[in-house]
């Protein structure tokens, strides 16, 4: 059994590693660039060191620093969480090479899943439906235009080596293709040092559905049933949820032997997502692989009762995967808002600032992950994600409602934050029906919703402060009666809302 990991990451998803290996009693070694000093993974691991400062290229995305750290705080491995380093083959080779233990996938299945060209054509020889689309990279401009019109409009530019709505460009029509490929091209280099695209038939009103699945060192695979991750922004995901609303048994069963047949096709090994694109009509066709653990793997956690991150660590160690297929249970629902630092009322462009007042929900059902404290500053050099908050329930009705309790528990000040968005997706019917596709923000996302709603708590606010005063001055003596200090003692917001109430608002 490995005695020692260094967490090669930041944040929520170092602080989830560290608390998996806590509890397997693993000792545990934190590093932090000069920005995260103070940050909460630090404080929770067993060792931290330094690597640098603030910018990633700095720091996480040194790998030669990090792997001298693991030796020299005699580590017998490294999981590199998600992001940064997860999915760099050379950093996985030379971690290997450095005789540490990977908590990953084999180098070569991280390469030939990194390439999105390389990816199609292994799964095609498998047999895995992929969306019709070009074979390799496409370089020249009018061979892509030969190859769209053959598609057929509308279609989509990827990047080869893009992943997170990098590099990608949906085209409608051919006039627009020479601007769209140029862009594409420029923000791949810029974002993965590769300007090779390449094209794919645009499925309209598609979902966007994951299957969880992992492998041992001994061809065991299995997988955990899937995610519904349709709701994005900007192609990238803003609430998952577990299992699909629209799934079935029959599609189910057919996707995850889908799912299998992909991971043992690239000689995988331990936790990987397949992702598929699924139709109206419900056919499917795969995507991508995404070489590590992801972002959404709570909700998958909470449906089924593994812990997948202790799972990641017993794998790397040796040991068999304890579960078959007909072991694996789906039981209830749930559902992950993903909360950023962004301003759902304008275009979610991302703020920084200090927080200055952070209460998270709790009660039953709920979870959070999160690496930020009261206090913390979120900063321009990392992702703006706040937190990870899940509801789970017996049902999917019951996990929205709980979902939306918890939101409006939630109290946050000092940044802007998505939780408006979160609670307006919680509210919207077409995803309370469970109808809804990858194209839901542009279809129902309703700005000025939330500017009325915001103009409605600028008024109380307003409201409130002059009924204080009001009272204050009745008084003689320049301070608020008993009764107005006790609603404003109320928790963050209600005692606003009373003042509001009684000032006239209704």
């Amino acid at each position: 059994m490995i005695q020692k990991i260094l967490v090669a990451n930041r944040g929520e998803i170092a602080i989830r590693v560290i608390r998996a290996c806590h509890e397997l009693g693993i000792t545990t070694v934190a590093v932090y660039s000069d920005i995260d000093r103070l940050a909460q993974h630090v404080q929770l691991a067993d060792e931290a060191y330094n690597i640098g400062p603030a910018p990633a290229s700095e720091s996480y995305l040194r790998g030669d620093n990090i792997i001298e750290v693991a030796k020299k705080s005699s580590a017998d491995a490294i999981h590199p969480g998600y992001g940064f380093l997860s999915e760099n083959p050379d950093f996985a080779r030379e971690v290997e090479n450095s005789g540490l233990i990977w908590i990953g996938p084999p180098p070569d299945a991280i390469t030939s899943m990194g390439s999105k060209t390389e990816a199609r054509a292994i799964m095609m020889k498998a047999g895995v439906p992929v969306v019709p689309g070009t074979p390799e990279g496409v370089e020249d401009d009018q061979e892509a235009k030969r190859l769209a019109n053959e598609i057929g409009y509308p279609v989509l530019i990827k990047a080869a080596m893009g992943g997170g709505g990098k590099g990608m460009r949906v085209v409608s029509r051919e006039s627009d293709l020479a601007d769209s490929l140029e862009g594409a091209r420029r923000e791949s280099m810029s974002a993965f040092g590769s300007p090779i695209i390449y094209l794919e038939k645009f499925i309209e009103r598609s979902r966007h559905i994951e299957f969880q699945v992992f492998a041992d060192n001994y061809g065991n695979v299995v997988h955990f049933g899937e995610r519904e991750c349709s709701i994005q922004r900007r192609h990238q995901k803003v609430v998952e949820e577990a299992p699909s609303p629209v799934m079935t048994p029959e599609l189910r069963s057919e996707m995850g032997e889908a799912a299998v047949a992909a991971a043992k096709a690239c000689g995988y090994r331990n936790a990987g997502t397949v992702e598929f694109i699924v139709d109206q009509d419900r056919k499917y066709y795969f995507l991508e692989m995404n070489t590590r653990l992801q972002v959404e793997h709570p909700v998958t956690e909470m449906v089924t009762g593994v812990d997948l991150c202790k799972l990641q660590i017993r794998v790397a160690s040796g040991e068999k995967l304890p579960y078959t297929q007909q072991d694996i249970k789906i039981s209830g629902h749930a559902i992950e808002v993903r909360l950023y630092s962004e301003d759902s009322l304008n275009n979610f462009l991302p703020t920084t600032g200090r927080v200055r007042y952070l209460k998270p929900p709790d009660g039953f059902g709920i979870r959070e992950d999160s690496g930020l404290r009261e206090g913390g500053e979120i900063s321009i050099h990392y992702d703006p994600m706040i937190s990870k908050l899940i509801a789970w329930d017996h049902d999917r009705e019951g996990a929205i409602k709980r979902m939306k309790r918890a939101l409006n528990e939630y109290h946050i000040t000092g940044v802007r934050t998505t939780i408006p968005f979160g609670l307006f997706v919680m509210e919207n019917e077409s995803f309370r029906k469970g109808d809804f596709d990858t194209s839901f923000v542009e279809r129902e996302f309703d700005v000025n919703m939330l500017l009325e709603q915001e103009k409605s708590w600028e008024k109380i606010a307003a409201l409130a402060a002059a009924w204080k005063r009001h009272e204050a001055v009745s008084n003689g003596n320049g301070t608020a009666s008993n009764n107005s200090t006790k609603a404003i003692n109320n928790e963050p917001g209600k005692g606003w809302k009373m003042l509001g109430r009684e000032a006239g608002l209704r």
